[in-house]
């Protein structure tokens, strides 16, 4: 019988479901350096304000913070850098298609271990206009106070 993947959650994009409508989803690898893995493991990380490109047919994530490890040396890495996504061709060629032909946006939801490597959920998105988020809020709001109210 096959394990079950353990995944352990280092932090999540809660700014990007309220700002897109989440069309499709993929789980990709990321390349980081030691010392990332080691700020990733003190949970030393945001995503607020990243988004991935496709750049000469690879995927890169920008404007990711992986904050400084804090036992690094004066080798600790730069914690905005560019960080290369590894996904299959296939995947790739799916993305580039949906970002040129939809207009869409590659936004990273999460990032989190699973099994002893760190994976990055990489949403396909479109954005919200200003009554869309006003309409969403609305919503939530009313089905709060129904549970409420037959609780």
């Amino acid at each position: 019988m096959a394990e079950l993947a353990e995944e352990k959650n280092i932090t999540t994009n809660r700014k990007a479901r309220h700002d897109y409508f989440i069309t499709q989803t993929y789980e990709a690898g990321i390349s980081l350096l030691g010392t990332e893995v080691k700020a990733l493991r003190q949970n030393k990380a945001n995503l607020t304000d990243s988004y991935a490109v496709i750049k000469e047919g690879q995927v890169w994530l920008l404007n990711a913070n992986i904050g400084v490890y804090d036992f690094g040396n004066i080798n600790n890495h730069d914690p905005f850098r560019s960080r290369r996504l590894l996904l299959n061709k296939s995947e790739i060629r799916k993305l580039n298609r949906a970002v040129i032909e939809k207009g869409c946006t590659l936004i990273p939801l999460r990032l989190y271990f699973k099994n002893g490597l760190v994976k990055v959920e990489l949403a396909v998105a479109t954005g919200k206009k200003l009554y869309d988020k006003r309409e969403t809020i609305a919503k939530r709001d009313y089905q709060r106070d129904q549970e409420r109210k037959y609780k």
